[in-house]
């Protein structure tokens, strides 16, 4: 599980990703929004609505992959920086391994991997 200190929660903080984020870089099913925060951690938020699917137990699976190929790219990841990503349908269908690949790509495009 993503440590608790890597994580976003607060409606707030989602919302200034949103508002405030640059990029919406995109890879395969996934979108990937950054802004720069004034902490000496990176944290992620992740977001599957219900246009994904309307079973809790699918979206809830793919976060938990989401969270999981997050934290292991935790130590190569630039300090200091808010994110969010967002799923859209299509990403069910991926295995884990595929989903790795996809994230890699995202995290090189948006310059985030040290």
């Amino acid at each position: 599980m993503l440590p608790e200190i890597h994580r976003l929660k607060r409606k707030k903080d989602f919302e200034r990703v949103f508002k405030e984020g640059k990029g919406g870089f995109k890879e395969d099913f996934l979108i990937l929004k950054i802004i720069k925060n004034d902490l000496k951690v990176s944290r992620f938020g992740f977001v599957v609505s219900k246009n994904f699917s309307k079973k809790a137990t699918l979206r809830n699976k793919i976060k938990r992959r989401l969270r999981e190929l997050v934290k292991t790219k935790l130590t190569k990841i630039k300090k200091g920086i808010d994110g969010v990503m967002i799923a859209q349908p299509g990403l069910e269908a991926k295995d884990f391994w595929e989903i790795e690949e996809i994230i890699n790509k995202l995290f090189q495009k948006a310059k985030l991997i040290k």
